[in-house]
Parts: structure tokens; sequence; C-alpha cells
């Protein structure tokens, strides 16, 4: 797209196009600008214009590679080479523009692959984003191999490895789960073993790497099935004296850099078809004693020399520096996680938000002679059911920003060698992106279930968009550690702050400023004053006698979510000292299995509720500099407090036990909610417009931007293949062969039954 194009977002480019007359009133009436938002996101006005400059590279591409057509008709064998072949074509358009599309930093970039960017320019990233409806069977080699390379390999093997990835001859994958274990990585079972130039290996030593049982095979990882020509593997290292030495990268060749076969020892496939997603080569493998020579193990910090001995690399460092940084490259690929979890929900909001705005159904109670619908949107439970939905697409943006730029400076710090890094706060990280990574892709995985169940019986095809987006969006909840299994983590180390505050220890919770978990140390010290006990009313946000417009105070909303998590977790400690007394320490744990689920999901809705605020008074001081005018700062607060609400009326036992909203305030609140949901019902196509999705990234009859779903729909029927494939006269597949035989009587006749009578079908 060249400077001066126009752009069919743009209201002022659209007057081919005629547009839904509700969903244009919609819009006519906004209090507040969309675009303003849009900016906001991508960062700028002009941040914007280029992000769609470059969205349109793929939309009028000439050779029709990135064309959607027929996308829900073809199989996943087509959709995978078709995949591939949208890749190599977006390098191509890259190299031709000069834009730096090459996989890898050169020296002098800032490396920021936390984002999921292929290297320090964010165009690239941008028009991954504008394919996301085929993810790339090259994903883990951007999103978890390259981390590897470049924060656990020393300089030299950066040196060596880089250039191939920057070539595109090495294309890597990140192979750790396991096909009998996922996330207990201490008992992975695949082995590496040293084995020196004396013993009849390599120059210099080598390892063996070994799949010993079939449960040790890697099974699930992305890229790897036929993708990747190479594996980063996690396993077991086994030093030369024979000893076990824990967990450790190694940089396995899978296949010929030059014909891609596969090499010797080596057996790699895909694992078959899954619910979505079915693009990606997710893959398994297995190795027979495949040797790779010693430096082929990561080792920025730890080294096994030329005789087998292992060490770890000091030099200000510190010893646990490799863990450390190990932990935080796990981390990063679950904060990604929630990051993209925000544009998957928004999507899904956009949609059903859009069609409930067009779909007209029931007419006025009051009025016999009306004949103008309703709009479905104009319903309480449609509102209920998508607006904080909504809002929580914004939350969840807030708090992956956020996560993202700690983990980034967490990062940066470590591979600098800075002491800063106290395992503390390492904990702590580990402990907010496990339940956020719990709460926000359950919470998104079921949110845009209910978007779609919120269309109606449309919502039910495939060209609704949300069927593709919801099978795409559910491996969320069980990848990078099952959803269910999270909670379990998180509880962990925040028991361990319950503990630091029962100790009294002043130094020790100086170790807990500036963490996630800071906010429980003052209600913490409170409730411990009165021996575990349900504190007074008076320390909590709502009295009695509290008022709706007490449930619309953010920041009363914000302590009682604080408060909500310190009395859940101190409960946990209470339930298992309890426990304990009469059972084991492992039948205690798993009795409170249920009490830590119920801990961590508080603790993350309090941090993504935090983020949201944080992030808009960040806005607030910034003043005229900011994106954000006083009128889109209105309608994202209104964001903020309808989801506090509403996790407050849907946990409101939570709430209830810890005596926060009394039986009778609930009428208050949920009068608090009604109120938001009216305020912000006006603003809803405007905030789905601000998301900024353009019709190719949606996919969906019901979406569209100018709202002709009707048209689309019959289009989407038209184009299916049991009708594009039928004769002229409208004879369907099938019917020669099998119909014609069933109709024209030659399935033979029934033999004579209980009547005696003789019929024929």
């Amino acid at each position: 797209m060249q400077a001066g194009d126009e752009d069919p977002r743009e209201p002022g480019n659209r007057t081919p196009m005629t547009i839904n007359e509700d969903l244009a009133e919609e819009r006519k009436s906004l209090s507040f600008n969309p675009r303003a938002i849009t900016n906001f996101i991508d960062g700028s006005a002009e941040a914007t214009l280029k992000r769609r400059q470059l969205e349109s590279w793929i939309t009028r591409d000439p050779t029709g590679v990135f064309s959607n057509a027929n996308n829900n008709y073809i199989h996943r064998t087509e959709r995978h080479t078709r995949a591939l072949a949208k890749f190599v074509r977006l390098v191509e358009l890259c190299r031709q523009a000069g834009i730096g599309a090459d996989n890898a930093p050169r020296e002098g970039d800032a490396v920021t692959h936390l984002e999921g960017e292929i290297t320090c320019t964010p165009e690239f990233q941008t028009l991954v984003s504008a394919c996301s409806d085929d993810p790339f069977p090259t994903s883990l080699h951007f999103v978890m191999f390259l981390p590897n390379i470049m924060t656990l390999c020393d300089a030299e093997q950066q040196a060596t490895w880089l250039p191939l990835c920057r070539d595109w001859k090495m294309i890597g994958c990140y192979a750790q789960t396991e096909l009998g274990h996922g996330s207990n990585i201490r008992a992975l079972e695949t082995t590496a073993t040293f084995r020196s130039e004396a013993q009849g290996g390599m120059k210099g030593g080598e390892w063996v790497i070994n799949s010993p049982t079939l449960t040790s095979a890697k099974f699930w990882p992305g890229t790897l099935g036929k993708t990747a020509n190479h594996a980063m593997v996690i396993a077991q290292l086994i030093d030369g004296e024979g000893k076990e030495r824990g967990i450790h990268n190694f940089l396995v060749p899978l296949r010929s850099m030059e014909t891609h076969e596969l090499l010797e020892g080596v057996e790699t496939g895909d694992i078959g078809p899954k619910i979505g997603y079915n693009n990606m080569d997710n893959g398994f493998a297995r190795f027979d004693n495949v040797r790779i020579p010693r430096r082929n193990m990561a080792m920025r910090f730890a080294v096994v020399n030329e005789d087998g001995k292992y060490s770890k690399v000091t030099g200000g460092k510190g010893s646990d520096a490799a863990s450390k940084v190990a932990y935080i490259t796990m981390m990063q690929v679950r904060a990604y996680i929630i990051h993209l979890s925000n544009e998957s929900l928004a999507m899904a909001c956009t949609i059903a938000i859009r069609y409930s705005a067009i779909r007209l159904q029931g007419y006025n109670a009051d009025s016999r002679q009306a004949r103008n619908e309703f709009q479905v949107l104009d319903y309480r439970q449609q509102q209920y059911r998508l607006l904080p939905l909504l809002s929580a697409s914004y939350a969840i943006y807030f708090t992956g920003k956020h996560v993202l730029a700690r983990l980034k400076e967490v990062e940066r710090q470590l591979v600098a060698g800075s002491e800063k890094i106290t395992k503390t706060i390492s904990q702590d990280i580990h402990a907010t992106t496990s339940a956020l990574k719990s709460f926000a892709t359950t919470f998104t995985a079921d949110g845009i279930e209910d978007c779609r169940k919120a269309c109606g019986g449309h919502g039910f095809l495939v060209a609704s968009g949300l069927v593709e987006l919801s099978n795409t969006y559910l491996q969320t909840c069980t990848v990078e550690g099952d959803n269910q299994m999270l909670p379990q983590q998180v509880v962990k180390v925040l028991l361990k702050l319950v503990g630091a505050v029962q100790s009294g220890d002043e130094e020790l919770l100086k170790e807990y400023i500036g963490t996630d978990m800071e906010y429980l140390v003052v209600i913490l010290v409170s409730l411990m004053e009165q021996g575990g006990e349900i504190p007074t009313r008076s320390t909590f946000s709502f009295s009695l006698d509290s008022s709706v417009q007490d449930f619309r105070d953010v920041p009363n909303l914000l302590k009682a979510f604080q408060h909500r998590a310190a009395c859940l977790i101190l409960d946990v400690a209470i339930e298992l000292q309890t426990s304990m007394s009469t059972a084991t320490e492992q039948q205690a744990w798993n009795d409170a299995l249920l009490s830590m689920a119920r801990a961590s999901r508080a603790h993350a809705a309090y941090l993504l509720l935090r983020d949201f605020a944080n992030g808009l008074e960040d806005e607030q001081v910034k003043g005229s500099s900011s994106c954000l005018g006083p009128s889109e700062d209105k309608v994202l607060t209104q964001c903020l407090t309808l989801l506090a609400l509403y996790w407050m009326d849907k946990f409101l036992d939570d709430f209830q036990q810890i005596q926060c909203i009394s039986p009778s305030s609930v009428p208050q609140m949920r009068g608090a909610l009604l109120q938001m949901l009216t305020e912000l019902r006006p603003s809803a196509v405007g905030l789905c417009d601000a998301r900024d999705f353009s019709d190719f990234r949606l996919k969906s009859a019901l979406g569209r931007w100018d709202g002709d779903v009707y048209t689309a729909i019959m289009d989407s029927a038209r184009n299916d293949p049991l009708n594009t494939e039928s004769s002229a006269a409208g004879v369907g597949l099938g019917y020669d062969e099998s119909l014609h035989k069933l109709i024209a009587g030659g399935v033979g006749e029934y033999h004579k039954g209980v009547s005696g009578t003789i019929s024929r079908l």
C-alpha cells in the first residue's frame, strides 16, 4: 500500500459501501472516539496508520496466497501447506520491502522476543497478526526456540547458530513436553548422556540423546512434526561421571538442512487431527542413540568440559542464574498467552456484539400496535452476557502489557548479571503468570463460547467465525500448564508470604516490596492480629448500609477484591494446618485443592482489575500527550467498574463468606451492575470498532463491519462444496451413488412380515 492509499476501515472511504442502519446509528451516537483507543493500543496515530498499511499488503497481495476463500471447507493437510505458503510469501514481501523480516536479531538490535516478535522490528509482527487466520507452523520457532538460544546459549553458540536462523537454514522448535509428562518437568525421561572422545565419542566429546521409554517420546511441541529441522530438546543430563544433573537444553538436529530428510536415529511425525489449530504440525519425536557435539548443550550458565566434568558458570551471575533464566523463558510463553487472550476475546465480542446490534427479535410488550422489533443487544440478558466479556478483553490487554514489560526487564537484568532479581521476585513472577494464565485463559475460552451461544442458531455456523476462533483458542487451557493444576503452584508461593507474615520477620517481608503480592501483607497482618478470624466489618469496603454509589467506586471495588484474595489464601493456610493434625500432608494438600483454586482465582482477578486501573491512571497522568482523552477514559473506566461488579456477582459466595458483602447489600450491588450495563450499552459497538479488526481477520459472516450479515450467510451457504459441486439442475453429491437407488426401489423388497404383506420402499 502506497502512501495516500485509502483504507477501507476509514469512515470517509466507505461511500460505495452500504452500512446496516442499526449499526450506523450505533456508531453515530457514540460519546467517544474509537480511533483514539485504537491509537492508544497501537502506540500512536502514526503506528495505527502504519499497521493498516502493512495489513493491506496481505489483503491486496497479487499472488492471492493469503486468501481466506474456502477456509471452512479444506482438509487439515491443505491448511498446513497453505499456512507454510503464506509464511514464505510473508518473508518474501518483507525482504522486498527491506523491513528486517529475518528471524534473528543483529548486533545492536533490541531483543524483543518476549512479545513474540521475530526481530527488533514490530512490522513483521503486525503482518503475522494480519495473517492470524492461519497461525504459522513456524510459530514456535519465534516464540520459544529463538528465546532459548538468546538467553541460555553462550556468545560463541549464538554466533554459530543465529546466522543459520537468519538465513532460514535452521528452523527450530522447543521440545519439552513428553507423552507421559507435561508440567512436571523434573520427571521428564529423555536423556542426554555424555561420552568422551576416549570412550568413542566425537572429538571434544558428545551427547547421546535417547528416548528410553514409550512415555519419554516428545509429544505435542508445535513445529516439531514436519516443519522444524532442529529442536531445543529438554533432557536429563548425565555427565561423564554418570551423575544426573537435572534437565538441561540441547540443540538436536532433526533433519538435513539440505534435503529436509530425517537424520539417523530420529523419528518425528505429526500427532494427528486436533479440535483446532490444525494448520500447526504439533509433533512427536523419539531419539535412538542420536549423537550431537558436546557444544550442542546450551552453555551460558552451565558447562561440561571435554572430560565430562559438569560445572556452573559463575562470574557475578550467581550459581542459580541458569535456573532463573530458564524459569523466565518458560514464564514468557505464559505471559504471551495471557497477552494474546485479549485479542481472541475481543474478536469474539466484536462478532457477537455487532450481530446483536443487527439482529432484531421481539416486539414491545407495552404496545400492541408496535411493529418495530428490538435489537437483541437491548435485552438485559444479552448485555449481561457480552458487555462484561468486552470489558474483560480490555482488562487482559492492560495486564498482558504490564506482565510482558516486567518480564522483559527482569530478563534483561538476569542476562546482564544483576543480583537484584531475588528468589522471591522469581517466585512472584511465577505465581503471577500462573494465576493469570489459569484464570484469564479459562475466562476467555468460556467467553468465546458464550459469544457463540449469544449469536443463537447462526452462531453454530462455521461461517460465524466463532467456531474456528473457539476451537483454535481452546488449547491455551492446557498448553504451558493445565489450568486446573496451576493454582497449586500459585498457592505454594502465596503460602510462603503467609508464613513470612506469621513470623513477623521485617527483613523477610521487605523482600515482597514491589512484588504483585505486596498488597496482601497489610491485610494478612490485620488478619493475623485477630488470630486468623474474619476481620471486623469496618476493615472492609462495604458495610450493611452500602449504597449503589459505593459499589461504583473503583477504589472501594479494588479494596474488596484485595480482601477477598487475602482471606481466601489465609483460609487455605488454616485448612491445611487443621487437616494435617489428623491426615497426612499429601491428603491435606489434596483436600485443599478446591480452596486453592478459589484463592488463585481471587489473586488473578485482583491483578487484572489493578492493572486496568493503573493503566488508565498512567494515561491520565500523561494528560494531553496521551492518546486517550477524557471521554475515552470515562468509557474505559465504565468497563473497569462493570467488570468488577460482574465478577463480584459471579463470585458472590466468596465475598459473603468473608463478610465483605452482607445479604442486605446485594440489591445495591446488583443495582450498580444494572446501571453500568445501561451506561455502557451505547458504547458497545464503538468499543468493538476500537479494536480495529478487519473483516479479513474476523472471517465472520456475523461480525462484518458493514453489518450485511444475511447476505454474507447466504453467500457462504451457496459456496459450500455440497452446493458448488452439484449438477446444474441441483442434483447433489451422493445421489447417483446412493440416494437414487433408495428412491428408485433398487434396495429390494421387504420379506413377508408378521402381517404377511409385501411392501416396497
